[in-house]
């Protein structure tokens, strides 16, 4: 019998507690992309959704340039809802997307490997509410996306360029953003668990690293929480085989495929979310315990002040760079 278990349970912990504090830095310098990517090619997979438990297949498509991602419930007659701040409905569990009362949830993972292998155009077809689990990290897709291939578009690539720093804070949350040449993430959780305690990641996303060292992280959640999560209606689709199950003094289902996988986690999720700014971002992301909503607030900050960032293209002598996400993909991807 498929067991349930809670997803993200941890990720509004509380307490800050004493623990293991893994640490890495990565300071890998390399160019940016000057032009805009799509998929060479149509690819499609199946599976259920985490919350909603319902069968659902996705298909993704290219797409012209200046489109962004696009989803399309081919369910209900092809309707369309970008994947913009504007459309952004339930944050707590999950990123959830709504316009004109049309659902489409557990956006993260899809939009998370869209911006790790530099894919700024891409339609999202899917046949029920709720995105596929699959393994409970951005990795299928990711495999799904160069399955496909990508492909350099003419339209120069716009980027959001963080101009002043801002930062948001709730109790012990933390989230801010502050000018930077590329896009960089430090971020910081704190759960009261043997395997967790205190984890710290600082990783910038360019040159592949994003497949090598986030891509393949998963989601994690309690046993002990299962029943009421249950009664709430939600994780009707989860399982071993798609999550990371904490038992009171270790996992139930490893090995971990990172000794700081829960931290990876997070980044992927905090790349998911940012991916609704619709520009990939020239910043420095400092997060500690934040989660789905502070990441999207903090999205929906940025947009509604102007003076913090600038819409920016890059100069055209880095054009030889413009494969240095994907052509790092395949090495990056095995892990």
């Amino acid at each position: 019998m498929t067991l349930l278990y809670v997803l993200w349970l941890f990720y509004h912990s509380q307490n800050p507690v004493s623990g293991c504090n893994l640490f890495i830095h990565l300071d890998i310098h390399s160019q940016l992309l000057t032009q805009e990517q799509t998929i060479r090619s149509a690819v499609e997979c199946g599976g259920v959704g985490l919350h909603s438990g319902a069968p659902v297949c996705v298909r993704i498509l290219p797409a012209p340039p200046a489109t962004g991602i696009v989803f399309r419930r081919i369910d209900l007659d092809g309707f369309e809802i970008e994947a913009i701040s504007r459309n952004v409905a339930r944050v707590s569990y999950a990123t959830s997307l709504m316009k004109k009362g049309v659902l489409i949830s557990t956006t993260e993972h899809l939009l998370s490997a869209f911006v790790g292998l530099g894919v700024d155009n891409a339609i999202v077809e899917l046949d029920n509410l709720e995105l596929p689990i699959l393994d409970g990290s951005a990795l299928p897709f990711v495999e799904l996306i160069q399955k496909a291939g990508i492909r350099k578009q003419r339209r120069p690539r716009k980027y959001l360029k963080i101009l002043r720093e801002v930062e948001m804070r709730e109790g012990n949350k933390f989230i801010s953003v502050h000018p930077a040449d590329s896009y960089s993430v430090s971020y910081s959780i704190n759960f009261p668990h043997p395997l967790i305690g205190k984890e710290t990641l600082q990783v910038e996303l360019v040159n592949g690293s994003y497949l090598r060292h986030i891509a393949a992280a998963r989601t994690f959640g309690s046993r002990a929480e299962e029943k009421a999560m249950r009664n709430m209606g939600l994780i009707r689709g989860a399982s071993r085989e798609n999550c990371i199950v904490l038992t009171r003094e270790g996992i139930e289902n490893g090995p971990l495929r990172f000794p700081d996988e829960f931290v990876r986690h997070k980044v992927l999720d905090l790349v998911g979310d940012l991916a609704l700014l619709g520009k990939p971002i020239l910043g420095k992301i400092v997060a500690d315990r934040a989660g789905h909503a502070m990441h999207t607030a903090l999205v929906s900050r940025i947009l509604r002040d102007k003076t913090l960032w600038a819409e920016v293209t890059l100069p055209e002598q880095q054009h030889d760079s413009v494969n240095s996400y994907s052509a790092h993909a395949a090495v990056g991807s095995s892990l």
